[in-house]
């Protein structure tokens, strides 16, 4: 079953909307697929690039003891 759809606006710098337009039209896609894929690929990016609370509370609390390594780490 389809999700329900809902209508909005908004505004896009004109070139970039011109290409994504040119390659929805490349693909035989509707713009809209496409501005769908793109949002939802950013926001998996966004939601998988947090760190889980367990390994952010394993740093913390090594991070007095370890803190030359992990500068060092960090170089």
């Amino acid at each position: 079953m389809e999700q329900p759809r809902e209508k909005f606006a908004t505004q896009m710098d004109a070139a970039i909307l011109a290409e994504l337009r040119l390659q929805a039209k490349a693909e035989g896609r509707e713009l809209d697929v496409l501005i769908t894929e793109a949002v939802a690929h950013y926001l998996a990016t966004k939601r998988d690039s947090t760190p889980r609370a367990h390994v952010m509370e394993t740093y913390q609390a090594t991070l007095e003891e370890y803190d030359e390594v992990y500068k060092k780490l960090a170089e």
